[in-house]
């Protein structure tokens, strides 16, 4: 069973910043695929940002792209979401996932997902 516990979200202004962590245990991290994923009251979850084992493979939401950095730390079992020029459209849960493996980015590629973390941009 794999636990995944995020953090750092908040209430920031428009074109602020925010740096989100998710803490994996249970399962090899360095094994497997990391995402963010996010849903907005209303709307379908979708997927903001994921990364492959290594690294070496990114995908990013086009409306996040040049936005939003995806990093992992595999020798500290995390990953990070760092956000900036947030807009009142990024409010949402953010929910971070594993992968089911390294190197699939494709959404369904991704669960269980965590308790998730609410990010608030006021305009």
């Amino acid at each position: 069973q794999v636990d995944l516990v995020a953090s750092g979200g908040g209430l920031v202004q428009t074109g602020g910043s925010l740096r989100l962590s998710c803490a994996v245990s249970g399962r090899t991290f360095s094994n497997y695929a990391m995402a963010w994923f996010r849903q907005a009251p209303g709307n379908d979850r979708e997927l903001a940002a994921a990364i492959s084992w290594s690294g070496a493979i990114i995908y990013y939401l086009p409306s996040v792209k040049g936005r939003f950095t995806i990093v992992r730390d595999n020798a500290k079992n995390t990953v990070y979401l760092q956000m900036h020029d947030l807009k009142p459209e990024d409010t949402a849960t953010y929910y971070c996932a594993q992968g089911k493996s390294g190197n699939n980015l494709a959404p369904g590629n991704f669960g269980p997902w965590g308790p998730g973390t609410q990010v608030t941009v006021s305009s």
